[in-house]
């Protein structure tokens, strides 16, 4: 591990093998309980909601980092392990406004024992951090493009989509108390009318700002990076014309003292 100015870089791909076996299967483990799987009773219905289509995001995103680095160890142990920072970013950003829209819109309304719970702390907020402490840390900067920015709304606006051509099916979710066409009250129109489209833009919002702030960060600690080696390769090379010049002159004056020795008497002169 080696600290630059403040950015922490990870150069084990041993601890980054370690850090995303254990990452994917906290994300496996917690979309299995969100499905039902370990109690037996599946549940396809679950995987219409955008937190576990985002969580399954993370672990096909996971499921191909450990590939990935288990194939860079035949490089060896120590070295990087960035893979698919592009990748990376825009699942990051779509897990980050998971959980800033469950904790500032929907986590009001709900009972603090559910907010408290595993099952919603990890598909929540501990899936999304994970996503994104792997982003910081084992991602090498300066791979961003400005358009991977915008990349991060694909997602959503398809899962946007994908929620209304389901209402207009005629899909139905079932909640403690009520049946609704859809399954987050900011997106029912039938609720909200066009009151959805404000919300909609403000979420894309969210979306927009999360991603240009990871991009100019990246930019940022590139840029650092690039001026720091261009300072290290400036002062090694002041450094040669230094020594240069200081071997010129050393030989200058020692061609001096030379030239002013005198010459030896010729035998029999005056």
């Amino acid at each position: 591990m080696v600290l630059e100015k403040g950015v922490v870089v990870v150069q084990d791909r041993r601890l980054a093998l370690a850090f995303r076996v254990g990452a994917l299967l906290v994300a496996a483990v917690a979309l299995g309980r969100q499905v039902g799987l370990f109690r037996g009773t599946f549940s396809p219905r679950a995987l219409m909601f955008y937190t576990i289509q985002s969580n399954l995001l993370a672990i096909i995103l996971f499921t191909i980092l450990v590939v990935a680095t288990i194939r860079g160890l035949r490089q060896g142990p120590r070295g990087e392990a960035s893979y698919l920072r592009r990748l990376t970013m825009v699942v990051t950003i779509d897990l980050l406004v998971t959980l800033v829209v469950f904790w500032g819109l929907l986590a009001p309304n709900l009972g603090l024992g559910f907010l408290l719970s595993f099952d919603n702390i990890a598909v929540h907020t501990l899936v999304p951090l994970l996503c994104l402490t792997d982003y910081i840390v084992f991602s090498k900067p300066g791979q961003l493009k400005y358009r991977d920015v915008y990349y991060a709304c694909i997602f959503p606006l398809f899962y946007v989509l994908f929620v209304n051509i389901a209402a207009v099916a005629g899909y139905v979710y079932h909640f403690d108390d009520e049946t609704t066409r859809f399954p987050y009250f900011f997106l029912d129109f039938d609720r909200l009318g066009l009151g959805v489209i404000a919300y909609i833009g403000a979420i894309l919002v969210v979306f927009l700002g999360l991603a240009h702030l990871t991009y100019l960060l990246d930019r940022k600690v590139s840029l650092r990076k690039v001026s720091q080696q261009r300072g290290n390769n400036h002062g090694d090379t002041v450094l040669l014309r230094s020594t240069s010049r200081a071997d010129g002159a050393d030989g200058l004056a020692e061609a001096s003292a030379a030239e002013a020795v005198p010459a030896d008497p010729v035998e029999g002169s005056l």
